[in-house]
């Protein structure tokens, strides 16, 4: 089914027991999932990524309700689970009016998701990045959730800082919620990260993949970032990396919930998980105390050009690693 579906079966409250959801945009993967979870009174059984075992959720949905209320299962994974636990858990939630299940997931590949959910008691969306448009209007939609005074400008600017990306856009609605006034541009401008994290991400990537990075370094700068922010940035960035490396070393999964306690959306997870396994500990250790040390000798010295040091710090931190 289409979103619109959806919509119209929630409107009704007579969506599908058993629903996958997937597809492009985790945004809305969330929203709906949070949508269909609405069950007032249901024993609720959250799985999230790792936490998965076939035989707990099983077991769930087998049991009966002492007091009459629905069974309800959510499934939150970026792999695709098998075919045949999928059908035993949609299968149980056919037997049982009482059961409610929802699978979510969040991979790439999206080629038969939703085999498993077949049947009269079962629907599947994917759901698609939103046009432009309408993603201003869903960000202005959970601005006055929030009761946020979010003006169209300020949407607008809000989105481009966050290249469109709803969920990181969202996010900063509870930050400027503090503020108890109506949000203008010039109050995302000052409260709202001044770069897109994904821009910063990429010239971070150009740095540490050893290619060019001065357009990108000027760029910043001239955005109004200052050295010791970006100094600041990068050793976080890669300490997230070492986490990544240990994680898959660990686990033999790359799982951002695991590493970070949230889920970033996968063509990240997969960009640094791929960075994260071509350094060494060694240059993990020596890469640290190089940013650290160049941190601490900018805020001490208060030297002037601190532009250089910087950039020296940086043709460093590419022989080293």
């Amino acid at each position: 089914m289409t979103r619109q579906d959806l919509d119209r079966h929630l409107q009704n409250n007579n969506a599908p027991r058993a629903m996958a959801l997937f597809g492009e945009s985790h945004f809305f993967i969330d929203r709906y999932a949070s949508a269909l979870a609405r069950i007032e009174g249901a024993s609720v059984l959250s799985m999230y990524h790792d936490e998965y075992d076939f035989n707990t959720a099983k077991a769930h949905l087998s049991q009966g309700s002492l007091f009459g209320d629905q069974n309800l299962l959510i499934v939150k994974h970026e792999k695709k689970l098998p075919k045949a636990e999928l059908d035993t858990l949609v299968e149980l939630v056919g037997k049982n009016s009482d059961n409610t299940f929802i699978y979510c997931y969040y991979g790439e590949d999206v080629k038969g998701a939703d085999t498993a959910f077949k049947g009269s008691h079962t629907g599947s969306v994917r759901f698609y990045h939103p046009y432009a448009a309408e993603t201003r209007t869903i960000l202005l939609q959970e601005a006055q959730k929030l009761q946020v005074q979010l003006d169209n400008q300020a949407a607008f600017h809000l989105l481009d800082l966050h290249n469109n990306n709803l969920s990181l856009a969202c996010n900063e609605l509870s930050k400027l919620a503090i503020l108890n006034k109506p949000i203008t541009f010039r109050d995302v401008e000052e409260h709202v990260y001044g770069l897109s994290e994904l821009k910063l991400d990429a010239f971070i990537s150009q740095v540490i993949e050893k290619k060019e990075f001065l357009p990108s370094l000027h760029h910043l700068l001239e955005s109004g970032e200052n050295e010791i922010q970006l100094l600041t940035a990068l050793s976080g960035f890669l300490t997230q990396l070492y986490l990544f490396n240990v994680s898959i070393k660990l686990h033999g999964i790359a799982d951002s919930a695991l590493v970070l306690g949230y889920k970033l959306p996968g063509f990240i997870e997969k960009e640094r998980a791929s960075l994260s396994i071509k350094i060494t500990a060694d240059g993990y250790k020596k890469g640290l105390n190089l940013l650290l040390d160049t941190e601490l000798k900018m805020k001490s010295t208060g030297s002037p050009d601190q532009e250089s040091m910087l950039l020296s710090a940086l043709l460093k931190l590419q022989n080293i690693l």
